[in-house]
């Protein structure tokens, strides 16, 4: 099939079928002229389209924390533990989510690569809407935990390709942007869900409790979301590295008519940029000499820092209640904290690709250490909402940063898979962090809560300047290779 390109180095192309150009040659076109593309309404709208379903991906997790009272309220679950293991605590309904999430992520997450971006970021959400609604409807701690394990596969294998399909859709100058504007746009779902707990959780409409409500809206929302991204594009970059080099610059061609019109001038010319085809990648060469290193310190990252992110978000309402605020109060004290979820991203975003996010991940974490340890000294109320929105800010930035970092440091022929093994390590350490925070703060109190959260924002801190490689404005084949 013939190309419709007609500039600079992709001349070659158009002047000959595709099936007689190298198909390396191809594939570096297309990833050139991705990164050359401004970021126009057009690009804006594709990322804000995936954020629609990272919203409810969102406010799945979260409203695991914030039902939680509900859950004391209704004899389900208990706030602290018996024992280490005891599966009837918020604790153990926390791992249910974390244990579905590192299955999703370690065990799926090549599916993404097999089978492509867009099919598997629909199908995810399917099973996603489908296994919300039977968890509303449990009436049995086991029935509660056993739905929260299947769901959290489905959203485990969505959140590995949602990354990997924004970093290969966004040109590697505004790929940062793209990650914090979709993590911005997705943690509204934060002050929704502690909104509609606030309302709900504590009130019983049409004899329905409260919580089962709350999650109810999540499987609703993301069938909604489900009909509005049917209109996505498959991940050019993802077809050339299959081969399917005829439809990559089909679909890339449409994206660039559509960016030109609004761009309102000729294109910037495309960059000569390595291209591959690569149809099969081996997690074996994850610690091949070229990415064992990243592969290690991404390991450490991940399952450190899920505690320093979930333990201070999954456990704000029971914190505060620990401190001796009644539960209507701790419910409001933490859809206030949470109004910052939303806008933390997107002052991150002033900011991500103007410094090397190596270095802004090493800040994150020690503020969040910081705070976190101030927030645990506060008992006024007006300061721990003070404090509490600062601590809501950094722990937004260091995961805006993970996870884009994360996905620009594998190349696109195992990008899903490479980051669901990384990945799956924060959801290992998610299973047993709720134990361990449990145990803290029945043992040492908050003060112990926070100590252990700042020791593991000191392993991110060293192991990321030791280890973590530059990727700020450079394009993801060059990070690659």
């Amino acid at each position: 099939m013939p190309s419709t390109i007609s500039r600079g180095d992709q001349s070659v192309l158009a002047e000959q079928p595709m099936d007689s150009v190298d198909p390396s040659v191809v594939s570096g076109t297309i990833n050139g002229r991705l990164d050359r593309l401004p970021m126009t309404r057009h690009m804006w709208t594709l990322v804000m389209l995936i954020a629609a379903g990272g919203l409810f991906e969102q406010y799945d997790i979260y409203f695991t924390g914030y039902i939680a009272p509900g859950l004391f309220q209704s004899k389900l679950l208990t706030s602290t533990t018996a024992s280490f293991f005891d599966l009837n605590g918020l604790a153990a309904f926390l791992a249910s989510l974390f244990v579905g999430l590192f299955i999703g992520t370690i065990c799926f997450s090549y599916i993404a690569d097999r089978f492509g971006r867009r099919a598997v970021f629909l199908g995810s959400m399917i099973w996603y809407s489908v296994t919300t609604f039977i968890l509303a409807f449990q009436g049995s701690v086991h029935g509660l935990e056993v739905w929260r394990l299947i769901g959290g596969i489905g959203i485990g294998v969505e959140m590995i390709t949602i990354d990997t399909y924004i970093s290969e859709l966004a040109p590697r100058g505004a790929r940062g942007q793209a990650f914090a504007l979709f993590y911005g746009l997705a943690q509204i779902s934060a002050p929704l869900v502690a909104f509609l707990a606030w309302m709900l959780v504590p009130a019983r409409p049409f004899g329905f409790d409260g919580w089962r409500w709350v999650i109810l809206f999540g499987s609703f929302g993301a069938a909604l979301v489900l009909y509005l991204r049917r209109g996505l594009p498959e991940s050019p970059r993802w077809l050339a590295q299959h081969g399917r080099l005829a439809e990559a610059d089909r679909v890339l061609s449409a994206i660039e008519a559509k960016v030109q019109a609004e761009y309102g001038k000729p294109l910037p010319e495309p960059e000569k940029v390595v291209g591959t085809v690569h149809p099969q990648g081996r997690i074996a060469e994850m610690f091949g000499p070229v990415y064992r290193m990243r592969t290690i310190m991404l390991m450490i990252v991940n399952f450190c820092q899920t505690i320093g992110y979930y333990g201070f978000v999954s456990w704000i309402p029971t914190l505060l209640i620990a401190k001796g605020i009644l539960v209507t109060r701790s419910l409001e004290y933490t859809f206030l904290i949470v109004l910052t979820y939303p806008v933390a991203p997107l002052i991150v975003m002033l900011v991500i690709d103007r410094f090397e996010r190596k270095w802004q991940l090493v800040c994150s974490v020690i503020s969040v250490a910081i705070i976190g340890t101030i927030f645990a000294m506060l008992d006024a109320p007006g300061w721990l909402i003070v404090v509490g929105c600062l601590q809501t800010l950094v722990v937004n930035w260091m995961s805006t940063i993970v996870h884009a970092y994360q996905s620009e440091l594998f190349p696109t022929w195992m990008r899903a898979r490479a980051v669901g093994f990384v990945f799956s390590w924060s959801r290992l350490s998610s299973i047993f962090a709720g134990f361990f925070i449990a145990y803290f703060l029945r043992a040492f109190g908050q003060a112990g809560v926070f100590a252990f959260i700042g020791g593991a924002m000191a392993i991110i801190a060293t192991t990321v300047a030791w280890l973590g490689p530059r990727v700020t404005g450079r394009a993801l084949e060059e990070i690659a290779h």
